[in-house]
Formats: C-alpha cells, sequence, structure tokens
C-alpha cells in the first residue's frame, strides 16, 4: 500500500476540490508519459493503479523469441520462463517495469504531467464553482487598485470591479468588505476571470431576495425593475396572497428592511410601488410621489399621457427628468406629462372624456339610476322647502293685509272723529240734553259702547 500517495491525493481532494479519480487518471497518464520518454513507445505499455491502496504496476507486453533483437517488446524464452513457466516461444508476457529505471528527465515530465492535470482540473472546478453563482450577489474583500479598477477577492478566485460597474464617487478601502453582483464569469489559461458590478439593477433584486423572506418564498415577486445608480431606484412588486402587502412587506417595521438594503447602497433611494395588470395604474403608481389627476395609455403604441395638477408638474418630472425617465424605464411606455392648465388650452380634458366614456368598466345603468334618484330626493327637498316658503310668505301677506285693513279703519274713524269734533265746536248746542243726545249719536256711528262714552262726554 502507498500510504504516501493516498494520503497526497485525499489532502488535495479536499482542498482544491479536484476528485480523486481524477488525480489517479493523472497519474496513470503521467507514467505513460515517463515511459514513452524513457523507451520512446507506448503501444505495448498498460498501467494499473488500485484506487484504494494507490498501488500501481507498469506493464510492457513483450513477444517471447529466441534471440532478442529489441529489447522493448521481445523477450527471451528463459526469461519468459522466470514470469510465465508455461510460456512458448511466440507467446506476449506482460513484463513488470520498475519506475525507478526511469532517468531524470521522465521523472520530471512524469512531476510536470501530473501537476499540470492539478492545476486544469483547479481552473475547471473554481469555474464550474463561480459560474452557478453568475447572476447572483456575491460578498467580497477588497484588495487593492488596479488603475481605475479594483480587485476584489472573493475566496478562492479574485474578481474585478471595473471603473464603468462602479457608482460615481464610491470609494473602498482596503479589507473593506462589500457586496457585488457577478455578471460574468470566463474560463481563461490563467483561471476563471470573473467581471462584478455595484450598479446593475439586478443587485438591487438579489438584495431584496436576501432581505425579505417573502419574495425568497414566492409570496411576494419583483415584477420590474429600473436604476439609476447612486441615485434612485423605483421597484414594481406584486402580492399572490390578498392577505400580504407587498409594499409593506418589502419596506419592513420601521423601515429595518429596506434601510438595510439602502445603507449596502451607501444611501441610494428606493421607491416601491405596487404592480398592477392595468397600465395606467401602473404609470400612476411609477410616478409616485407626484398626484396624477388622469392617465391615457396606449398598450399598442405604448404611449401614455399623464395629466397632473399644475403644482405637481416639477414633482412628477423630478429633477433633472429623473422621476419620468425612471417610470417610464419600468413601465415600458413613453409618457408625457402635461399641466392641468396646458391640458384644458389643448383640449386634452374633452377627449379624455370621450375615451373615458368609451372604455369604463362600470354600469352606467346603475350609476344613472343613482344619479336620478339622488336628484329626485334633493328635488323633493327643494320642493318641500319653496311649498313651505311660499306658505309662510302667504301668511305674512295676509297678516300684513289684516294690518294694513286695521290700520285704514283706524285712520277713517279718526278722521270722522275730527269732523265731529269741528262741528261740535261750530255748532254748540243750546241745552244739555241736546249735548248728550248728540254725543251718543256720534258713538253709535263709531261702535262704541255708550257708557264709556257717557262718562267720557266732553263738557259744553
Amino acid at each position: 500500500m502507498n500510504s504516501e500517495l493516498l494520503e497526497a491525493l485525499n489532502t488535495l481532494e479536499k482542498e482544491k476540490g479536484i476528485s480523486k479519480d481524477t488525480l489517479l487518471e493523472a497519474i496513470q497518464q503521467s507514467l505513460l508519459q515517463a515511459y514513452k520518454n524513457q523507451y520512446d513507445r507506448t503501444d505495448n505499455v498498460t498501467v494499473t493503479i488500485d484506487p484504494e491502496t494507490c498501488d500501481y504496476h507498469i506493464l510492457s507486453a513483450k513477444t517471447v523469441v529466441e534471440h532478442v533483437e529489441d529489447p522493448v517488446t521481445e523477450i527471451g524464452q528463459q526469461e519468459a520462463f522466470k514470469i510465465n513457466s508455461g510460456a512458448q516461444i511466440g507467446d506476449t508476457v506482460n513484463v513488470e517495469i520498475q519506475s525507478k529505471s526511469f532517468g531524470r528527465i521522465a521523472t520530471m515530465n512524469a512531476k510536470n504531467v501530473i501537476l499540470q492535470k492539478i492545476r486544469e482540473e483547479e481552473r475547471k472546478s473554481l469555474y464550474n464553482e463561480y459560474y452557478e453563482k453568475e447572476h447572483e450577489v456575491v460578498t467580497g474583500v477588497v484588495q487593492r487598485y488596479i488603475g481605475r479598477d479594483v480587485s476584489i477577492n472573493l475566496g478562492k478566485v479574485d474578481a474585478i470591479l471595473k471603473a464603468k460597474e462602479m457608482v460615481k464617487g464610491e470609494k473602498f478601502k482596503p479589507t473593506e468588505r462589500v457586496k457585488v453582483y457577478v455578471l460574468e464569469v470566463r474560463d481563461t489559461p490563467k483561471g476563471p476571470k470573473i467581471l462584478v458590478s455595484r450598479t446593475h439593477p439586478e443587485l438591487v433584486k438579489r438584495l431584496f431576495e436576501e432581505e425579505v423572506a417573502e419574495i425568497r418564498d414566492g409570496v411576494i415577486e419583483i415584477k420590474a425593475i429600473a436604476r439609476e445608480a447612486g441615485s434612485r431606484t423605483k421597484i414594481a412588486v406584486y402580492s399572490n396572497e390578498p392577505n400580504v402587502d407587498a409594499v409593506g412587506a418589502c419596506v419592513g417595521v420601521n423601515g429595518s428592511r429596506v434601510n438595510a438594503i439602502v445603507d449596502e447602497l451607501d444611501g441610494e433611494k428606493i421607491d416601491i410601488i405596487n404592480w398592477d395588470e392595468n397600465q395606467a395604474y401602473l404609470i400612476e403608481n411609477a410616478l409616485s410621489p407626484a398626484k396624477v389627476i388622469s392617465v391615457l395609455a396606449d398598450p399598442d403604441e405604448k404611449q401614455a399621457l399623464v395629466i397632473v395638477p399644475d403644482y405637481q408638474l416639477s414633482l412628477a418630472i423630478g429633477k433633472e427628468g429623473q422621476n419620468a425617465r425612471l417610470a417610464a424605464h419600468l413601465t415600458q411606455f413613453k409618457i408625457d406629462i402635461k399641466s392641468e392648465t396646458q391640458a384644458r388650452e389643448e383640449g386634452l380634458f374633452d377627449e379624455y372624456a370621450e375615451d373615458d366614456e368609451d372604455d369604463e368598466d362600470y354600469d352606467y345603468d346603475e350609476e344613472e339610476s343613482g344619479r336620478e334618484e339622488s336628484e329626485e330626493a334633493g328635488s323633493g327637498e327643494e320642493n318641500s322647502t319653496e311649498t313651505s316658503d311660499a306658505d309662510s310668505a302667504s301668511a305674512d301677506a295676509e297678516d300684513m293685509k289684516d294690518d294694513e285693513d286695521t290700520t285704514d279703519t283706524e285712520e277713517s274713524d279718526l278722521e270722522t272723529g275730527s269732523e265731529d269734533s269741528s262741528d261740535g265746536e261750530k255748532d254748540t248746542p243750546e241745552t244739555e240734553e241736546d249735548s248728550a243726545a248728540a254725543n251718543k249719536n256720534d258713538a253709535d256711528e263709531a261702535g262704541a259702547d255708550p257708557d264709556t262714552e257717557e262718562d267720557s262726554k266732553p263738557e259744553a
């Protein structure tokens, strides 16, 4: 049993990730190469290795002849009898070759073959390992700057973060741990070449998958994402379960989940909106935090007209058009934003109203019915109010009329009394009896009580 070789193979398999069978195959190839270097041929040689004990044997097939002319392929009869006592001339005998008989050059070549095979298998193993991590987020340690690029160690291999894949103004320090998105893994003679990014939109998506358990479980889906690295990101999410709030789950308690991602992205702002299959509602959500009056979307042309209040126009467009640009990227629509004043001047509200009448999904009959009922109820209230007002006005008019009649009667009585007084002054009765009789007649004419008049009759 070759214990040293067995131990070396087990160590390489554990540290380098190279299988034991592959290493045994490399040793076999190296022994064949050494035999070829020594004897200049390999067509008559076989190498066997026991994978359990790592014992190996090099066997050369030689033909039994009476007179040996080529010792590489022929063997004398007496030598053949030592190996096989029943060997006859013309038979083939397997002769074991000792590796110690190889020269120094053959041994070095065999060693190089083994090392080359180990390097190839190690490179292949690394490539397969990181190829599986392509389009995933990995954590690395900053090593050094190479010009404007940054070398980041991912454990077993170094990755390159190019300047165009870095966020503008972002600086790294040696030994700093950062999360990067694996863009591409290339297989090269010097080993796998890994390109990573800090600006790719998928980086934000993978960070949300790591942070939000509902996304990992498939309860919440990330439908679309638009990003301007280092500034702002918009992400549209959808919940497959009605009892789960997609936006709330991504934000977390007191914003804990989204804040962890914002910290990883050095303060980049993140807008989380609800996904909607209705493109108009989706565009309205995408323009948040701006308020929207109306959205007229054309799914065929992928164009949309959005009308916003005058005071919300600048917010809807965003700084340097960022909000509108991200919304367009998120929804895949070309968005034209107009203020309410502009829309009214161009007559867009009338056009929108006509399209709205054709496209509305709710039941107009029910709405009209409800509207008529409310109008009738309002009309009934108005009529009752008018009737009561009219009755009140009529009563007031009658009262005023009675007051006027009473006033006229009093004025007439006063005039009559004045005339009688003047006549009494002119024609003074000669006797008290004539005067009393005259006064009584005046009282009867005025409808007064005779007794009262008797008490208040004037003296002659």
